[in-house]
């Protein structure tokens, strides 16, 4: 199959314009005398009224709490600082174990450290009322900070509903970050207990991380306690064993607290300075992510979900969520393409999954390897394959399409840690437009705005939000008067969220995000996203993957477009390649995008959760402190960046040579 974008690759099925939660959604609110002719219109009203809106999902979830809200929003509600449901008090926890009954399986875990897990509902609610007699043993009350040192697996997650159980306020990091990252995260929050592995296999690899724990509990002296998880098999010094911690039976207690008291701490990847402590409240996750997994996800009881992701992305929290629809989690730890690429298509076929998501790097790969899911496996229960975490392009749109059974539906969306949430994805009532993401998520007053911030259609701006969200943070930890995050979001457009991606919105309410808008080029006063490139260049086969970075010119000039590449194996990068490059991006883009410098790279770098680092890179090319542009933790392979050093030196050499 080709196609070219916008082209509808896939139509909803019938059984999901009348069957899916959206659907059944859509009827209740006509039932309250509520019609639209449409999903776009649908959109309009959610954004237009924000009131109607948000109360309606209150009420058709059924969100229980002590004490119920005096008003949803202000009637002109205003950003920063709007806030959604004043007055209620509830807890995330209460609805993540609500919707479950008898002995059904709630979480199947993964591990290539140890067997598979299977936690019942019963079990889970069993070990959280445990953790939490554990937890007030050691002294910990609401407000307290409870961090997390682990992988994937039930121990991080009965942790955290522990410790959200009695208000206290979660946060992890994988073992995988280095004591750098660890402590520019966990030393902004001061923990009072620390959980932590030993370690952790990586593939075949035994991963010691003793050593690195040592010097992270050195940096923290915050933490008056130490809950050893077991999984390597090593000995921690000084610290309470888990099975002690969880050893006494206790009754599950919830308290339920203020709908804005925080729940967690996120943090942004860390690679272009010390990350953002992103305060995510009880209240906002709860009505977004049920929004978000019902609605867009059509997760409902009795599903299953399977995404990877490390602790460290807020994949794992969206991961968890899937609880507050009566779905179960399927959790993952270890190399996720180990013993090959086919092993999570072969475990969401094992697990039964009617959920799968997946990050688009990955599915490229799948495709570049020949990977026939499809016609290799048994996919008869998935109903969503859902793709995020950089722009897909179109043939990955194509071969997504083609791998999924009649029944199933693609769903490319775009959000961010900063509202743990969707901004642009699909749903069961719209298309698959190839290239495109097929609509703006519900709530999401989603636009483009130019450099003068105005709203364009069709053409790249930058990624706005014009009303509030209920996830939107309650801010960031420590920031006095709210000084950095209003600086990060709301310095460019006063009173609008700069979410800070390019997108372009078709007039149907269909979008291309484009990338980061701070890595986005700019020749001659034309804004290129570096998808665009990349879209181009997966299409050749002697390219494996790209990098483009494009430096401007202080005075003014048209400054420098430099492409990275890394070919594909006994591929040389020749003059007659270098001119096949240029004019595969000529055609099909435009003369602006052929590169001033096409140049070999070993690696292109990448953050753990799978983004290209293109502003390290940009900055270290324009005279930057090495030490300053990345966290070496916060990559997926720390020497990916060392021949970007090298030229950046070689560059600064070569000027310095030249002004002499």
């Amino acid at each position: 199959m080709s196609a070219k974008l916008g082209d509808v690759l896939r139509e909803p099925t019938e059984e999901a314009l009348s069957g899916s939660r959206l659907a059944h959604y859509i009827s209740w609110l006509a039932g309250r005398g509520n019609s639209f002719s449409g999903y776009e219109d649908l959109w309009r009203w959610s954004v237009s009224d924000q009131i109607g809106f948000w109360s309606s999902l209150w009420d058709y979830f059924g969100i229980e709490a002590e004490t119920p809200y005096d008003e949803v929003l202000p009637e002109e509600p205003t950003m920063p600082g709007a806030r959604f449901f004043k007055g209620a008090r509830l807890s995330y926890v209460h609805h993540a174990l609500r919707n479950f009954d008898g002995d059904q399986t709630v979480v199947l875990a993964y591990s290539q450290t140890r067997e598979p897990v299977r936690l019942r509902i019963g079990e889970l609610r069993d070990l959280v009322a445990r953790a939490r007699s554990g937890l007030e043993r050691l002294g910990v009350r609401e407000g307290d900070r409870v961090a997390a040192y682990s992988p994937n697996i039930p121990e991080t997650l009965v942790t955290f509903l522990a410790a959200a159980s009695l208000g206290a306020i979660f946060s992890s990091c994988a073992p995988e970050l280095g004591r750098r990252s660890v402590l520019d995260r966990f030393s902004q929050i001061e923990p009072a207990v620390l959980f932590a592995v030993d370690g952790y296999k990586f593939g075949e690899r035994d991963i010691d991380r003793r050593a690195e724990l040592a010097e992270i509990r050195k940096g923290l002296p915050s933490v008056r306690h130490v809950v050893h998880v077991p999984y390597l098999g090593g000995r921690i010094d000084d610290a309470i064993v888990w099975d002690d911690f969880v050893g006494e039976p206790a009754p599950l207690v919830i308290d339920p607290v203020p709908f804005d008291h925080p729940l967690y701490v996120l943090y942004s990847s860390g690679t272009t300075g010390p990350p953002k402590a992103i305060v995510h409240t009880h209240g906002g996750i709860l009505i977004e992510h049920l929004k978000n997994h019902v609605l867009s996800w059509d997760l409902a009881p009795g599903d299953r979900i399977l995404w990877f992701s490390t602790t460290a992305w807020m994949m794992w929290n969206a991961l968890v969520s899937a609880l507050l629809c009566g779905a179960s989690i399927v959790q993952l730890d270890g190399n996720p393409i180990y013993p090959d690429l086919r092993r999570q298509w072969q475990l969401a076929e094992e697990t039964g999954a009617s959920f799968f998501g997946v990050s688009s790097t990955y599915l490229m790969a799948c495709k570049r390897e020949g990977i026939r899911p499809a016609s290799e496996l048994d996919f008869s229960k998935l109903r969503q394959l859902c793709c995020a975490g950089s722009p897909l392009p179109i043939d990955g749109f194509v071969y997504a399409c083609e791998e999924l059974g009649p029944g199933a539906m693609l769903n490319v969306g775009s959000g961010g840690t900063d509202i743990c949430s969707g901004i642009v994805q699909g749903n069961p009532l719209l298309p698959v437009y190839a290239g495109e993401i097929s609509g703006r998520a519900l709530g999401v007053a989603a636009f483009a705005y130019d450099a003068a911030g105005r709203p364009v259609t069709d053409e790249l701006g930058e990624l706005v939000i014009t009303r509030p969200l209920p996830s939107m943070p309650l801010g960031f930890w420590n920031d006095p008067g709210n000084a950095r995050y209003e600086a990060a979001y709301f310095s460019h457009y006063p009173g609008v969220w700069r979410h800070g991606d390019w997108v372009c919105f078709r007039p149907r309410g269909s979008s291309i995000v484009s990338g980061r808008s701070d890595a986005t080029l700019n020749r001659g006063g034309v804004r290129l996203g570096t998808s665009e490139f990349y879209a181009v260049l997966a299409d050749m086969g002697e390219v494996d993957d790209s990098l483009v970075v494009h430096l401007e010119d202080a005075s003014g000039g048209a400054g420098e477009l430099l492409l990275f590449v890394r070919l594909a194996d006994g591929v040389v990068l020749s003059d007659e390649l270098r001119a096949g490059i240029a004019k595969a991006l000529r055609e099909q883009l435009s003369p602006r995008h052929v590169p001033d410098s096409i140049l070999a790279v070993p690696a292109v770098p990448y953050t753990l959760t799978g983004k290209k680092l293109e502003v390290p890179v940009k900055r270290l090319l324009q005279g930057a402190d090495p030490s300053t542009v990345a966290s070496v933790d916060a990559l997926a392979d720390p020497d990916a960046l060392r021949f970007y050093v090298e030229l950046a030196d070689r560059r600064s050499g070569a000027r310095a040579r030249a002004e002499a």
